[in-house]
């Protein structure tokens, strides 16, 4: 048997036209199209129909796309009453999982998995999960549930649901851009996961719950919540050295830098980065500058520098999102609400050329023991 690649470093699995992660260069492709030239141009309604097709659409293409997804972002009354009964303490990335699968269970098609279905599946799914998220956020808080407007864009549209009033521009161009810099990103864990149930032939909903759960993880989505909590154990910016200082001391990781794939910053920090600076003016200052601080004096320690330890698409998320009204912990179900196009992109893909995904194991055990009778056992 050949060498172990522990976490399946390095490993190909499978081929695929969603994105591209060059991580020597710090560089993110989906479908042919550098993040760079996308984020600030499209809206996150374009860059989903350019994963699923593979192509950007036409005017006429989005105009009938957009008007399909605004016409799926409402809930069943079943799923809706899931949502009211869920504990009000209860973690959102659970509550989110437990909905999405409340969603299986009102679609006679859900065991349908051809291409079409899959399509039709992709779009519910994208265009329903705010309305999921919303909800549940608002009825924990004791606030009354708004149903989706038909007016506005996919971002504008989650805002509006979220917080009872219509975004302004910046806001809405910030949730947007969140978005769309985080659609898809390689055989990620929650990606990989998703393709591993579909594999199966289990249908799409499973294959989602399974990211979804996968993405709940702090070594992987839950990881922005974690760097917004390390903001608000530091509390003031005059405190990040002495923080930092403790932190290496203890060995501690600097959440919100570093990262598997990248050798070089994150090339969608270097956006949020922007973003975070332009929301904090409008708010509260104080997060965004703590960040930058943070950065700033992590990356003038050794051990960062001889570790290529950038800050990554946490980084700045975490004061992006708190300046946008969102609460640290439903940060993962908004990085859950963006990457279900590429999940279920990636999900079409495996169903359109599927093998099961079976990968063995080095057994390390004993071998050869004896079965002893359990009178005889000490």
């Amino acid at each position: 048997m050949g060498k172990v690649k522990t976490g399946l470093e390095g490993v190909v699995v499978a081929q695929s036209k969603m994105s591209n992660v060059l991580g020597d260069v710090g560089r993110l492709i989906y479908a042919g199209y550098d993040i760079h030239d996308l984020a600030g141009r499209a809206s996150f309604e374009e860059v989903a129909y350019m994963l699923w097709h593979c192509c950007l659409p036409t005017r006429q293409q989005l105009d009938a796309f957009e008007q399909d997804m605004i016409n799926r972002r409402g809930v069943s009354f079943q799923v809706m009453d899931l949502i009211r009964s869920t504990p009000k303490r209860g973690h959102p990335m659970a509550a989110l999982r437990t909905a999405v699968s409340g969603l299986a269970l009102n679609d006679p098609e859900a065991d349908d998995i051809t291409h079409e279905s899959n399509l039709r599946k992709a779009a519910d799914l994208t265009a329903k999960i705010p309305t999921i998220i919303a909800a549940f956020d608002r009825n924990r808080k004791g606030l009354e549930p708004l149903g989706p407007r038909n007016d506005l864009n996919h971002a504008a549209n989650f805002l509006y649901m979220l917080h009872g009033r219509e975004p302004n521009e910046a806001e809405m161009r910030a949730m947007n851009l969140y978005l769309v810099l985080l659609a898809d990103h390689g055989f990620n864990a929650s990606t990989f996961s998703a393709r591993v149930t579909a594999a199966t032939q289990s249908d799409m909903y499973s294959a989602v719950t399974s990211a979804i759960g996968t993405l709940k993880g702090p070594a992987h989505g839950g990881a922005t919540q974690a760097t917004m909590e390390q903001l608000f154990e530091i509390g003031e910016v005059e405190n990040v050295e002495a923080w930092f200082k403790n932190a290496r001391a203890q060995g501690r990781r600097v959440m919100g830098m570093g990262h598997r794939v990248y050798k070089t910053e994150d090339p969608r920090a270097r956006h949020l980065r922007k973003m975070a600076a332009e929301l904090a003016e409008e708010t509260d200052p104080k997060w965004f500058k703590i960040a930058e601080r943070l950065e700033r004096v992590a990356r003038q320690d050794p051990y960062f520098i001889e570790r290529n330890l950038y800050p990554n698409v946490d980084f700045y998320t975490a004061p992006m999102l708190y300046s946008l009204g969102i609460d640290a912990d439903l940060f993962t179900t908004i990085f859950a609400m963006s990457r279900i196009v590429g999940w279920t992109g990636h999900l079409m893909e495996q169903y359109a050329d599927n093998r099961l995904i079976r990968p063995r194991s080095e057994y390390i055990g004993p071998m050869d023991l004896k079965w002893v009778p359990i009178d005889q056992r000490k």
